[in-house]
């Protein structure tokens, strides 16, 4: 079996790791970019995630690489502590969590693909234009991003789109969807070099939808330094109704456009406009998602992560998901009879989980307890328990859990996704 995989970010790289564990290894990676680069900044990979990439043989250089999360703290917009409960290990997981430079992971995926299956099969400076199928056979025809000769049409027996959310495969399935839909909230993020705060693996969420900061630690070697390497996410609702702003990792901001919503940010704990005012480099784009789909597929042609279910970055879940995809995928493509079936098996596990956490999300998912909080208590508490029992934030946090497929019990239990060695060809 051929498989063309279309974008080279996480998703794509996971998809061709899992492939070639469960027996698959004719697979190429036509990435757009001219070059694979660890570009971005911080995201989370959670424990079920962590599970598949250990079980591709990634989970020490996760630990090498990242933060192992410790704590997820909400907080009010006056740095009242709200709720606090134990992540990774600590939580009873069998996997950790893990903060991590997005950048960082691109780049150990990278590397085990170039170990793996070998340079030839990774292709950067490829720009999808179109893709199709006549009979059995999937095509997809590229631009190059090098200035070279054209690029010859690319034929394989399946075509897996996780080229984004600005996906080309996704309109050819789903032609006339339009652009992604903006919920008038802008994202600066950054990351700053500071001082460790609280446990120094502790992940916080201060504020409401409308106003808030998410900050973390991502880099275990500034750890083993004694500092912390921060990424820090501001969002602000700013906007209904208007036009989009930039939406790619390239579009920058000046510290002016930033700093004045933020200036109040200041906890006894963590000092936020001080790590706003210390980032060299202030990303800035749009909180967008999609409308959940009926299908993913058509014929031999099918999505998998962003192209498939984006959603807004709440609750941790996006590369977290697009991993869970692909180990999915591959576990179907080597197992089922036909490409088709195993494409059927594949829409009908993951579109409906994803559809789950894109609505969730579309509700503030775990962190509406901040929204209640605020509601209840716009100016503040004497006592928590006046305002919100515990009780209700212990089913806020298990709820999201048992629909993002990662409460404890399930992902402890549930059985492994690889495929076994008796049943690789």
């Amino acid at each position: 079996m051929k498989v063309a995989i279309a974008g080279g970010g996480i998703g794509g790289l996971t998809l061709a790791l899992a492939l070639h564990s469960a027996g698959i290894e004719d697979v190429d990676i036509y990435e757009s970019s001219p070059e694979f680069r660890e570009l971005g900044v911080g995201i989370n990979v959670l424990p079920h995630a962590v599970r598949e990439l250990d079980e591709l043989g990634l989970l020490g250089s996760l630990a090498e690489t990242g933060i192992p999360t410790a704590e997820l703290t909400y907080y009010t917009k006056t740095g009242q502590r709200i709720w606090s409960e134990p992540r990774g290990i600590r939580a009873g997981y069998r996997w950790p969590q893990f903060s991590i430079h997005r950048g960082e992971l691109l780049g150990l995926l990278y590397r085990a693909v170039l170990k793996r299956l070998g340079p030839e099969h990774l292709h950067p400076g490829h720009h999808l234009l179109s893709v199709g199928q006549e009979k059995s056979r999937v095509w997809a025809e590229f631009m190059s991003r090098r200035g070279t000769a054209r690029i010859p049409r690319v034929e394989a027996d399946l075509l897996v789109g996780s080229d984004g959310i600005h996906s080309v495969v996704r309109q050819m399935i789903h032609p006339g969807e339009g652009a992604p839909k903006w919920n008038g909230i802008t994202m600066w993020r950054g990351l700053s070099e500071a001082e460790p705060f609280l446990s120094g693996r502790t992940m916080i969420m201060a504020g409401v939808t409308r106003r808030r900061v998410v900050v973390y630690p991502v880099s275990r070697k500034h750890e083993q330094r004694g500092k912390a390497l921060i990424n820090w996410v501001a969002e602000l609702k700013n906007a209904d109704g208007r036009p989009m702003s930039g939406h790619d990792w390239y579009f920058t901001a000046r510290l002016e456009n930033v700093l004045p919503h933020f200036s109040s940010f200041k906890f006894d704990f963590l000092d936020v406009p001080a790590l706003i005012r210390n980032a060299k480099v202030i990303y800035q784009y749009p909180m967008v998602d999609r409308d959940p789909v009926d299908t993913w597929n058509k014929g031999r042609i099918t999505l998998l992560g962003d192209a498939a279910h984006p959603m807004y970055p709440v609750g941790s879940n996006g590369a977290s998901q697009a991993i869970l995809d692909a180990r999915v995928l591959a576990r179907e493509l080597a197992l089922q009879s036909s490409v088709e079936d195993a494409l059927a098996a594949y829409d009908a596990q993951r579109r409906p989980a994803t559809a789950k956490i894109v609505e969730s999300n579309r509700k503030a998912g775990p962190e509406v307890c901040m929204e209640i909080v605020e509601e209840r208590a716009p100016q503040g508490f004497s006592s928590l328990d006046d305002v919100i029992t515990q009780t209700e934030l212990q089913e806020i946090s298990k709820k999201y859990k048992v629909a993002a497929g990662f409460d404890v019990d399930t992902l402890n239990s549930r059985p492994s996704l690889s495929v076994p060695r008796e049943q690789i060809a």
